[in-house]
C-alpha cells in the first residue's frame, strides 16, 4: 500500500521501479472515525499515542494532551513483574494525573498469573484500560519471552489473555506485531484469539519482529485483521502526516490510528490530523496534489517551536523527575529538527550542566532569532 511520505521518484527508484505520478490526497478525511468505544471507554478523537519506552512518561503524555487532538494516551511499556515487586518501579511507570484520562497502562511479561496480578493493580490505580505488549522487538525483552518474543507461542498468549480478562473489569487490549518474520505471520490468528477471549480492541504495528523499526509497515496486514474480527482495530506504523492518518483508514478500514515515533518528532501531529479531518469534512479539498494539503493544517512556526520546547522543558523541571536533564538533551535532537542553526542549539544543550542552564540556552537561542514583539503562542 502506498504511503504519501514515500511517494517520490527517489523512493520508487530505491524499489527498482519506474517513477509514478504523485497520488491524489485521499478523499477520506470526512469518514475518518470521530471516536471509538473500547468497552465502556469512549476515545475521541480516534487517535492514540503509542506506548514508547523512555518517552511516554506522565510529562510527555500531558504535554501531548495539552497540544490537543489526541484521544488516548498510554504509559511506557512496563514490566508486570517489576511493578509487583518494587514500589519505585510502580511509582515511576504507573504514576499519572487526573487530567490524563482516558489513559491505558501497558504491561509486558510472560506469566499469566503475574500479568493478571499486575492488571488488577492497574485497575486499582484507576487506569481506564490495560494493554498487553506483544510488539517490543528489543533483545533483552524478547529473550525473557516478553514483547514480540511471545508471538511464537500462541497457546501461551491465549492463557495470558484468559487470565488477565478474568482478573479485571476494565477494558483489556493488546498491541502486537504481524509476526516473528515474514515466514511466521500470525496477526490474523492472534486477533481471532484476542476476540474470542473477550479483549476490547487490538492494535497492530504492521511490521515483524525481525524488521524492528526498519523497512515499511505493511498496512495490508491491518486490513486483513480488520476484515477478520468485529472488535475495534487500531492501525500503527508509518503514520507520519495527517495525510497518512487518513490514508491508513481509507486503505484498511481501521477504527483508529496509533502514532509512535512521529509524536516526539512532531508533537503537533495529533492536532494537525484533527484540523485536516475537520477541513476535509467541510469539503475544502478533493483530488488536490500532495503539496497543497499543508494548507489544511497548521505548520509550526519558529515561535511555535520555541514555545513548545520551553513548555516541555519547564514541565520536566517542575515535575522534578530523576534524570530530567538527560531527557531534555534526548528530546533536543527531535525538537530542534528543521530549526535553522539547530546544530548550534543542540551543542549548547548537550554542554549544559543543569536543567535551568539548558532552559536558559534555549531561551537565549530563540530570543536572539525572534522579534521582540513576537506574540505568545498557545500550546
Amino acid at each position: 500500500m502506498q504511503k504519501f511520505w514515500d511517494n517520490t521518484d527517489a523512493a520508487v527508484a530505491r524499489m527498482g521501479e519506474s517513477p509514478v505520478p504523485t497520488l491524489p490526497v485521499p478523499t477520506m478525511p470526512q469518514v475518518f472515525p470521530a471516536a471509538l468505544k473500547i468497552g465502556n471507554v469512549r476515545i475521541a478523537p480516534a487517535t492514540v499515542l503509542a506506548p514508547m519506552a523512555g518517552i511516554t512518561d506522565t510529562v510527555f503524555r500531558r504535554f501531548i494532551k495539552n497540544l490537543g487532538g489526541c484521544g488516548l494516551i498510554m504509559t511506557e511499556f512496563t514490566s508486570a513483574d517489576g511493578v509487583l515487586r518494587d514500589l519505585r518501579v510502580r511509582g515511576r511507570y504507573l504514576h499519572f494525573y487526573e487530567d490524563e484520562h482516558p489513559i491505558s497502562a501497558q504491561l509486558f511479561g510472560s506469566s499469566p498469573s503475574v500479568l493478571a496480578d499486575a492488571a488488577r493493580l492497574v485497575e486499582d490505580l484507576g487506569f481506564d484500560l490495560v494493554d498487553l505488549n506483544l510488539g517490543c522487538p528489543a533483545k533483552k525483552v524478547v529473550k525473557c519471552n516478553g514483547g514480540s518474543g511471545l508471538l511464537r507461542d500462541l497457546p501461551l498468549i491465549r492463557q495470558i489473555f484468559e487470565a488477565v480478562r478474568a482478573a479485571v473489569k476494565i477494558p483489556f487490549t493488546v498491541k502486537f506485531r504481524a509476526g516473528w518474520n515474514d515466514d511466521e505471520i500470525v496477526c490474523v490468528e492472534l486477533a481471532h484469539i484476542a476476540e474470542s477471549c473477550g479483549l476490547g480492541a487490538v492494535a497492530l504495528h504492521a511490521r515483524t519482529r525481525e524488521q524492528g523499526y526498519s523497512g515499511n509497515a505493511r498496512w495490508e496486514w491491518i486490513a486483513s485483521v480488520k476484515q477478520a474480527v468485529k472488535i475495534p482495530v487500531i492501525g500503527n506504523g508509518d503514520i507520519r502526516s495527517p495525510e497518512d492518518a487518513c490514508a491508513i483508514v481509507a486503505q484498511t478500514g481501521c477504527d483508529a490510528v496509533m502514532i509512535g515515533r512521529m509524536a516526539p518528532a512532531n508533537p503537533w501531529i495529533f492536532r494537525q490530523i484533527a484540523q485536516y479531518v475537520s477541513k476535509g469534512s467541510l469539503g475544502l479539498h478533493g483530488a488536490e496534489p500532495r503539496h497543497h494539503t499543508a494548507s489544511l493544517y497548521d505548520q509550526p512556526t519558529e515561535s511555535d517551536r520555541y514555545q513548545m520546547i520551553r513548555t516541555y522543558f519547564q514541565m520536566l523541571l517542575e515535575e522534578e523527575m530523576p534524570g530530567a536533564e538527560g531527557k531534555m538533551k534526548q528530546f533536543a535532537s527531535w525538537f530542534t529538527h528543521g530549526v535553522p542553526g539547530g546544530a548550534a542549539l543542540r551543542k549548547a544543550i548537550y554542554e549544559a550542566k543543569s536543567g535551568a542552564e539548558i532552559l536558559g540556552r534555549v531561551e537565549e537561542f530563540f530570543e536572539a532569532k525572534l522579534p521582540a514583539s513576537a506574540p505568545a503562542i498557545s500550546t
